[in-house]
């Protein structure tokens, strides 16, 4: 098991690769090569494990303008860090995942979120005013705990363009019948320990909602519980990686996008049978209404 968080102990292992395998990621690159002659907005697909967020290609600016990268300060290393996604679901609201929020008591000066960027920026990023955590979510337990959501109030609501957009929250009945294609962004690691190289652009695969049993069943063979708060989504080679930790899955509903998902955690990325594990947006609805619109 491990969360879908950068600079964190808590990594996922390199995956060991064979001659086949390398094979394969050198046949990928190639590929990848050739991109920008075939158009960067066109997904690449294949059978092997792909590279991108992971599997990915480079998104468009304004495509997916409600994703946010969460900035980190450590004050041993007196640095700033991008350490999660996150998504604007208000003017003034970030959702993100739980387990992006370091210790018991996290100060919101140490916290800032970037708006509207396809690469990591945090020379203009926004002040977080409020931090607050699930009450379900066990720092002890971590992601296996459940509840792994938290919301993140901005200092001053933010103005809508096209860069910077909220998405749009799911009825509490809606659910997306197994093989949906959905997409997942983020700035994160390509393959398990590989960090998205430079310049850094913001990732987007398309990713299949896998079924609830299905995804139990795969998951008991390493002994990991799927809870009915939890949604599955991705194959072999196309899911989110580290750092992706609490980013938007986000699916079309009627002729717009709603989220219904957010980055949590997985065994390891992109593996077979091991798709990645999303928090179920639609069973936390009643928890982010009654703070957003209860809040002054």
């Amino acid at each position: 098991m491990a969360e879908r968080v950068g600079a964190l102990p808590w990594h996922r292992s390199p995956q060991e690769k064979g001659p086949e395998n390398l094979l394969e990621h050198l046949m990928l690159w190639l590929l990848v090569l050739t991109l920008p002659c075939l158009g960067g907005s066109v997904p690449v697909t294949s059978g092997t494990e792909l590279v991108g967020i992971v599997g990915g290609h480079d998104a468009a600016g304004g495509a997916w303008p409600w994703q946010v990268g969460l900035w980190f300060f450590h004050p041993t290393s007196s640095k700033w860090i991008l350490e999660c996604g996150g998504s604007l679901i208000h003017p003034q609201w970030v959702l993100t995942a739980a387990h992006c929020i370091h210790g018991r008591n996290p100060e919101t000066r140490h916290i800032k979120v970037q708006l509207g960027r396809l690469r990591p920026s945090y020379s203009d990023s926004v002040q977080v005013a409020r931090i607050i955590l699930h009450p379900k979510y066990s720092l002890e337990k971590g992601v296996l705990g459940g509840a792994d959501v938290a919301l993140l109030k901005l200092e001053a609501p933010v103005r809508p363009s096209n860069l910077i957009r909220w998405i749009s929250l799911p009825p509490a009945s809606l659910s997306f019948p197994p093989g949906t294609r959905c997409w997942v962004t983020g700035w994160g690691d390509i393959a398990p320990e590989e960090p998205l190289p430079p310049p850094k652009n913001l990732q987007e695969v398309e990713v299949p909602i896998v079924a609830d049993e299905i995804c139990r069943q795969q998951y008991l063979r390493i002994n990991k519980v799927i809870q009915d708060y939890e949604l599955c989504a991705g194959s072999e080679g196309r899911d989110s990686c580290q750092i992706d930790s609490g980013g938007p899955l986000v699916c079309q509903w009627r002729g717009t996008w709603v989220q219904v998902g957010v980055v949590s955690w997985g065994h390891k990325c992109g593996l077979r049978n091991f798709p990645g594990v999303y928090v179920r947006v639609t069973s936390f609805l009643p928890w982010i209404h009654h703070h957003i619109h209860s809040s002054p």
